[in-house]
């Protein structure tokens, strides 16, 4: 699957849904990182690029997304400190999911 990291998704998820076998691009390797750069144009970034956005911040995510809902997908994730956890999380919930297009994606911290 391709995925666009915004600014905040922690980076050792990224590198874990990659050993899974995904294809992430963070802001960051796009040239986008610390330039407060609003998460509505993250999402026209990640449309340019047809990946699926990949956040921790899900307010104002789900609120793009129930704006208008012409995406790749956007997968909103609770914080996590298993951070391979929460790879394997994302990666076997879109592999569920026949096509993450237009879809809202939830990534829930399992509970203790």
């Amino acid at each position: 699957m391709k995925f666009y990291a915004d600014e905040n998704f922690p980076l050792r998820t990224v590198e874990e849904l990659r050993i899974l076998g995904h294809h992430v691009l963070t802001t960051f390797e796009d040239g986008k990182a610390n330039q407060a750069v609003p998460d509505d144009e993250i999402l026209v970034r990640a449309i340019e690029l047809k990946r699926a956005v990949l956040t921790i911040n899900r307010r104002d995510f789900k609120r793009l997304h129930e704006d208008d809902s012409n995406h790749f997908g956007i997968v909103i994730c609770t914080e996590d400190t298993d951070r391979a956890g929460q790879a394997r999380r994302i990666s076997d919930k879109v592999a569920e999911v026949e096509n993450v297009s237009s879809q809202l994606v939830r990534i829930y911290r399992p509970s203790i």
